[in-house]
């Protein structure tokens, strides 16, 4: 049995860390997103860098899970926000993908409030920063959410995966893929994948090909299976090829490709049963790394504890920055602790704690090499002051390596 103790106390940048040096980096608040509470809990639906530096945040869940139309714009010169168009529909569990030309594709998602199943979205539209509108462009063949989108070396954009409504009384886990024509705007159908899947990772490889890792499918109302498998897709081909499956199942988790051209996935959330059926309520720990010329995973130190709904980002250094989080039961409270990892020396080390701790939130890199978190839940149910309330991450904060 494991005990958590959540410390609300100050962090003491200069405090040693348990590996023996002091943390490294440091976060620094960067100003409050407009809307109050904005959780990001996909792989890519939270705010991206544009080519002039900025970043662009589009749409997320906002309190009782209502999707959000609002649209802000973070200036990293003088850290701060300002409102800027607002998506022509609200949506969550969506994704933003920068194209090559700057403007941002926005794709699918869940529009409205909580509601079972969710309706999944087949809009897109896109981002222009010259002029801070967005257009309608061509709709997805298959409404989706949950998926992932991909920009590919020739400008297009895959997108796989995800889940959209059964019937008005349970899901459908899809394997279809799409490709996006930004010079058309439209979609074609693709290969699809040999196992349906949402909530997974999705990476390109530096040889162009794309490997799609974890995730759920459901098997009935409510019910899922964590996934372990993965596959490929290259785009050559417009198919899709079984590789080598991770060693924990897991979604919820990060995926980053390193300078070498392997690929780290960290964290998540495993089965909810064990292999003895006890109930396995904690994050994943471990750390695997995928090699793309064997296809094999391999296992690396795992992380001090399990997190999941975290964020993980390669740094200009070539290190892993990991933060924030929460664990698989204890979702009340978000992890503040920020980890950094050495691919090369294959060592973790402790960075500097966030100022808010914070799980389903975003980050991305900036074009400085510092790091931007934005959105989140700080607490939550019991964490929370007033039980059943969310308590936003509301400042965003930035990290300087």
């Amino acid at each position: 049995m494991r005990t958590l103790l959540a410390d609300g106390g100050a962090h003491p940048t200069g405090a040693l860390s348990p590996y023996g040096a002091p943390p490294s980096g440091r976060w620094t608040p960067a100003g409050e997103l407009p809307a109050p509470l904005v959780m990001l809990a996909g792989q890519q639906d939270g705010p991206v860098l544009l080519p002039d530096g900025r970043v662009l945040h589009a749409g997320g869940a906002g309190r009782d899970l209502v999707a959000l139309d609002t649209a802000a714009l973070f200036h990293p010169a003088d850290a701060r926000w300002t409102v800027t168009a607002p998506l022509r529909r609200a949506r969550r569990m969506h994704t933003l993908t920068p194209l090559a030309d700057g403007r941002v594709l926005a794709v699918g998602g869940i529009t409205g409030p909580q509601a079972y199943p969710p309706p999944a979205l087949a809009t897109a539209e896109l981002y222009d920063p010259a002029t801070e509108r967005w257009t309608p462009t061509g709709s997805l063949r298959e409404p989706r959410q949950s998926h992932t989108a991909t920009r590919l070396p020739d400008g297009r954009v895959l997108v796989a995966g995800g889940h959209r409504p059964r019937d008005a009384h349970s899901l459908r886990t899809l394997a279809s893929a799409e490709l996006y024509d930004p010079r058309t705007g439209t979609w074609t159908p693709t290969g699809d994948m040999g196992d349906a899947r949402w909530h997974h990772q999705a990476v390109l490889l530096h040889d162009g090909r794309v490997l799609v890792a974890g995730g759920l499918a459901d098997t009935g109302r409510t019910k899922l299976v964590t996934l372990g498998l993965c596959e490929l897709y290259d785009p050559a081909t417009g198919t899709w090829t079984p590789t080598g499956a991770l060693g924990d199942p897991r979604c919820a988790h990060q995926s980053v490709i390193l300078a070498d051209g392997t690929v780290l996935t960290l964290g998540g959330f495993g089965p909810r049963a064990a292999d003895d059926g006890r109930h396995d309520p904690h994050g994943l720990a471990g750390v695997e790394r995928y090699d793309p010329v064997a296809e094999q995973w391999r296992p690396e130190p795992p992380l001090p504890w399990g997190r999941g709904h975290h964020r993980a980002l390669t740094l200009r250094t070539g290190e892993v920055l990991v933060c924030g989080g929460a664990d698989y039961a204890c979702q009340d409270v978000g992890y503040a602790c920020a980890l950094r990892y050495d691919p090369g020396a294959r060592g973790w080390s402790v960075a500097g704690p966030m100022s808010t701790g914070r799980w389903a939130f975003g980050a991305v890199l900036l074009d400085d090499g510092r790091v931007l978190a934005a959105g989140g839940v700080a607490r939550a149910a019991v964490g929370s002051p007033t039980p059943g309330t969310d308590v936003p991450a509301a400042v965003t904060e930035v990290f300087t390596p």
